[in-house]
């Protein structure tokens, strides 16, 4: 299990976090929300041991801040918010990245094909990365980390995925396919922990919820437990409203419209935009 206590860290003169508790198991998908600027980020940079922080984190028993870079490697694989690339990589070259010595044939190209077909991106091998769209850059990058830890347990050893904003640049499709990869991973042993603004796919697909706000944890438990519209409204500071899915089967998470400040259609129409929006 991926478990953190009283973490901290400081960027320049300001602290970001301020004493976060975080267990994260395996087989189960664990998300955490919370709203821009809340600390998200900064949290999976300092578990992922990107950034120095204090307090107390492991990964499976191992000291997250003292571990070797290939100690980290072997047990989780990280998808970054964004990547950038400056050479002229084909996607096969990408996503070869995330491969280890020995692993299915010699160049490990079996996997790189499995990955990018998971992925739904079977054919791009020999695209150039830069050509594709933002959305297929962001899966490419999830075909290389799955490709770092494709079987979620090693000598029975759970392995992790780290999921920053994985759907962010996602036409609906290809998030639940995501999503569902993530989920999958889940039930096969893995763990994940990911970083998500949606709160709908979050109710949909996560076991467990870590709602983040300045920096510190408002709310952690099972979704039905932090989604609600008492929670939300005091972190996003927007009204909400939670409801069921049409089939009964699942939440519904919802900005409550109805109580938000109408606009002034008659301003807005003569083109007096900044006064209808402002509401004077």
């Amino acid at each position: 299990m991926l478990k953190a206590e009283n973490i901290h860290v400081d960027l320049g003169r300001k602290t970001i976090l301020h004493g976060i508790d975080l267990a994260a198991h395996a087989g189960r998908v664990t998300a955490i929300i919370g709203p821009n600027g809340s600390g998200k980020t900064t949290l999976m940079r300092a578990l992922t041991g990107e950034i120095a922080f204090q307090g107390s984190a492991t990964l499976n028993g191992v000291d997250i801040a003292g571990a070797q870079p290939w100690q980290l490697a072997a047990m989780r694989g990280v998808l970054p918010q964004s990547a950038t690339l400056a050479f002229p990589f084909t996607v096969h070259e990408v996503v070869r990245l995330g491969l280890t010595s020995g692993i299915m044939g010699a160049d490990g190209g079996d996997l790189v094909i499995e990955a990018l077909k998971a992925v739904d991106l079977g054919g791009f091998e020999a695209r150039f990365y830069q050509e594709l769209s933002g959305g297929e850059q962001q899966r490419v990058q999830l075909a290389r980390v799955l490709c770092q830890v494709w079987e979620p347990l090693l000598n029975d050893v759970p392995r992790f995925l780290f999921l920053d904003e994985p759907v962010s640049s996602l036409d609906i499709k290809h998030q639940l396919q995501i999503m569902r990869i993530a989920a999958d991973y889940a039930a096969r042993g893995g763990g994940v922990l990911a970083i998500m603004h949606d709160l709908n796919l979050t109710a949909a697909f996560a076991d467990h919820v870590v709602l983040i706000s300045d920096g510190r944890v408002f709310a952690a438990g099972k979704p039905p437990d932090v989604l609600t519209s008492g929670n939300l409204e005091r972190v996003y500071d927007c009204p909400m409203r939670i409801g069921s899915a049409p089939d009964g089967n699942g939440m519904l998470v919802l900005p409550d419209l109805a109580a938000a400040q109408p606009i002034d259609h008659q301003n807005h129409a003569s083109g007096d935009w900044n006064d209808a929006t402002s509401g004077r």
